[in-house]
């Protein structure tokens, strides 16, 4: 059988999806003739399929030394670059790819997956539509192209994206999990477990859709189908760091420390966040709890939250604190309007009703866009910003009358820095309302909730270190956790005059 022969039959079977027998026989023509650039390059295509992306890389870069004029090799080169996590190096070869072969439809999608990954959403977004142009109905394009609008939440449009994908190709897993997401994001609740399901029917080891659906399940206090959720997504990819840190939040919520405790430290073997980790071992007692929550686990927290926040919240929470502040907050203004107030951690805008008849102008900040798309959506504030609280105020100076924070402290420990940035923002005869959850003895400490609690006393300290008088510090219940009050304080404090 000649070296063609050998070759033609591997490539047959390569089609086909017969893996084996189509390397053994690259195998063969490697073996007549080393130099040969279709079983390099084919066989580096092989290794990748398998999961070898080492060997692929350095199969396919052996063809390219070789020929460097090939678009294919520098596509395939870029897909196993990102398979090892080289998503700068996958752009470059698709790039070259593109040079060469500038209406090359699988190059201009691939390099778009590429921008997404780098954060780069409105590049991608670019690309995949250069790619579509070529061929509109192309399912991946479509799908990724979705998955693109989906990160920057436009979720109505990547709704639409993953639709038009299923009409393209109509049992594609990868489309209704995205479209899953996008519907939970939406507050489609039932409608995205039904598509996480599907999906799952058309994959079942699709680790991502399982993770996806104990995400949901887990918000829905459905904690021991959560964990069911996040065991399959480890079945079925072992060492999945997402679905480790799942199952390890599930573990802490269902009150089995020691077995959350050994999830979270090999979550962040495998790679978690490890401030996030950090922090929720810390809230476990096996850490030193950090002086405030990491921005990136809060604003993720309630990205995810926000579809069902104020429903669960208040409906199923019983969480009546911005009623109970504002109320507060009222008796204690010497001005009833016309007022710039400042809704710290304002979230989906729960307090905002309550603020608007005080203020002049009322403006919010929160760590989470999808909370501060929903606040958006209520028409009442003047501005909106997704910022760091602290920063926010420091760039503020002596520009509110007014800033409430409704159950906004429970991520921060340390109220130094907050207590120091709000007299800064605050002018003269200004007034600081919030609330904290209650800490018996000491100063402050995090809890297994997650949540920092403060005593009174430090709250009185803190006040008289930054200059600020104590008008009101009162017994309240925040919510209920379990079906148990959270006890907390509700504090009023303003600055006089310098």
């Amino acid at each position: 059988m000649t070296t063609d022969t050998l070759l033609r039959a591997a490539v047959a079977h390569h089609q086909r999806g017969a893996l084996a027998e189509a390397d053994a026989l690259y195998a063969q023509v490697l073996q007549r003739d080393p130099d040969n650039f279709d079983a390099l390059h084919l066989s580096g295509v092989v290794a990748r399929q398998r999961g070898d992306a080492p060997l692929a890389l350095q199969l396919i870069g052996r063809a390219i030394a070789l020929d460097g004029t090939r678009a294919i090799a520098h596509c395939n080169l870029g897909a196993a670059l990102q398979d090892a996590g080289r998503d700068s190096d996958a752009l470059a070869s698709y790039e070259r790819a593109l040079a060469l072969q500038p209406d090359y439809a699988l190059a201009l999608c691939n390099r778009g997956n590429a921008l997404r990954r780098l954060g780069r959403p409105d590049e991608a977004l670019d690309s995949y539509a250069a790619a579509l142009a070529l061929s509109p109905r192309y399912p991946e394009a479509l799908c990724n192209r979705a998955l693109a609008l989906q990160e920057l939440g436009r979720h109505d449009e990547a709704l639409d994206g993953f639709a038009a994908a299923l009409q393209a190709r109509p049992a594609y897993a990868e489309a209704i999990n995205g479209a899953a997401v996008s519907l939970l994001a939406t507050g489609k609740a039932e409608q995205a477990l039904q598509g996480f399901d599907r999906a799952l029917q058309l994959k079942p080891g699709y680790a991502e859709a399982w993770c996806g659906r104990g995400g949901m399940l887990l918000y829905a206090g459905q904690f021991d189908a959560a964990l069911d959720s996040y065991r399959h997504a480890l079945a079925a990819r072992p060492g999945y760091a997402r679905a480790q840190l799942g199952l390890a939040n599930t573990l802490r919520v269902l009150g089995r420390h020691d077995a959350a405790i050994a999830a979270y430290r090999q979550a962040k073997e495998l790679g978690a966040d490890a401030a996030t980790v950090d922090y929720l071992l810390a809230a476990l007692g096996a850490g030193a709890a950090p002086a405030a929550s990491p921005p990136g686990y809060v604003a993720a927290l309630f990205d995810g939250y926000a579809p069902r926040f104020e429903r669960h919240l208040v409906g199923e929470l019983r969480y009546r604190t911005p009623e109970a502040l504002a109320g507060l907050l009222g008796r204690h203004l010497t001005r009833q309007g016309g007022n710039d107030v400042l809704d710290l951690g304002c979230g989906t805008g729960l307090c905002a009703p309550l603020l608007r008849p005080f203020a002049r102008r009322l403006e919010g900040v929160d760590l989470s866009r999808a909370m501060l798309e929903r606040a958006a959506a209520l028409e009442l504030y003047d501005g909106l910003a997704c910022a760091d609280i602290v920063p926010f105020l420091r760039d503020g100076s002596g520009r509110w009358d007014v800033l409430v924070a409704a159950d906004v402290l429970v991520y921060v420990g340390d109220l130094a820095a907050l207590f120091a940035a709000a007299r800064q923002a605050m002018r003269a005869d200004a007034v600081f309302a919030f609330s904290v959850e209650t800490l018996e003895e000491g100063t402050f400490a995090l809890r297994p909730s997650g949540r920092y609690a403060h005593s009174g006393a430090y709250l009185r300290e803190l006040a008289a270190r930054h200059g600020l008088a104590l008008r009101a510090l009162e017994p309240c219940t925040l919510r209920q956790d379990s079906g148990t009050d959270v006890a907390g304080l509700l504090a009023v404090l303003v600055r006089g005059t310098d």
